[in-house]
């Protein structure tokens, strides 16, 4: 009788053991799944808001210089700009001397240019923003981002690529029959580990490359991997580039809505 029990006992003690087990390793598999690759459940549109958001953060202070390359001359500008979202931003011209004071002000999808040397504050309009900024290879509208990647534009992830060493979705985007973007179709590769923009291609209304930038140069900077180099090329122009390069950031710094304002571009330091 005694050993029957005892039997009935381990059998028992073996069925929760195995019903702990079963259990346990049920619970290491759903962690590991979960653990692996959780980028692939993001589409291409919520790739391109972490990447921009990884830059941008929910505010931003950086302090850059910008080196506009030509066969025959080259020059340097130095700037401060300021971010909150996607919603405002301001750059301020630090050097050279002659551009000194020189602001660029975006509050929502408006975009104001306060010049020292005349007093004056002009709005741009959208026709503008495909112009030359500053005499570079960006348009207005990169460096004010008037457009939106994330709300103007339709993305699909078309491939993957391995830039720098990283592997990279490739993403296509497609401006919004609505949408007042500077593009007619944009290609980013962007890094699936830490969700840099590697490479973009802008393109023309018939898809014909126009400018492409290169960044490099990746390393901490603000507390998170950012590349801190960026290269515009025009397609069309060979030995004329524009070189954009973070000298600090600061990410998530509280700055009010009244920072950026006409006023403020006025009095800014």
């Amino acid at each position: 009788m005694y050993r029957m029990k005892a039997s009935c006992l381990n059998k028992q003690l073996q069925r929760l053991t195995l019903l702990i087990l079963i259990c346990v390793l049920s619970l290491l598999l759903h962690a590991w799944s979960l653990k692996i690759k959780p980028e692939q459940a993001l589409n291409a549109k919520e790739i391109i808001k972490k990447s921009e958001d990884r830059l941008r953060g929910q505010t931003s202070i950086a302090e850059l210089s910008i080196d506009i390359i030509r066969p025959t001359w080259s020059r340097t500008m130095k700037v401060k700009g300021w971010t909150k979202g996607e919603t405002f931003s301001m750059i301020f011209i630090t050097a050279p001397v002659k551009d000194k004071g020189t602001v660029f002000l975006k509050r929502h999808k408006e975009v104001w240019n306060w010049l020292p040397s005349i007093e004056r504050i002009i709005k741009l309009p959208p026709s503008m923003m495909t112009q030359s900024w500053m005499g570079t290879d960006f348009t207005n509208d990169d460096l004010v981002k008037e457009s939106s990647v994330v709300n103007d534009y339709t993305q699909q992830i078309t491939g993957e690529a391995i830039i720098q060493g990283r592997k990279c979705w490739k993403i296509e985007m497609i401006p919004l029959p609505e949408a007042a973007v500077v593009w007619g179709k944009v290609i980013l590769w962007i890094d699936q580990q830490d969700f840099l923009q590697l490479r973009i291609e802008f393109m023309d209304e018939e898809y014909e490359p126009v400018n492409l930038m290169q960044c490099s140069d990746i390393r901490e900077l603000g507390g998170r991997m950012i590349a801190t180099r960026m290269e515009m090329m025009p397609v069309d122009k060979p030995g004329n580039k524009t070189v954009l390069k973070y000298q600090s950031i600061i990410f998530n710094q509280p700055i009010t809505d009244d920072f950026f304002t006409t006023q403020q571009m006025k009095i800014i330091k």
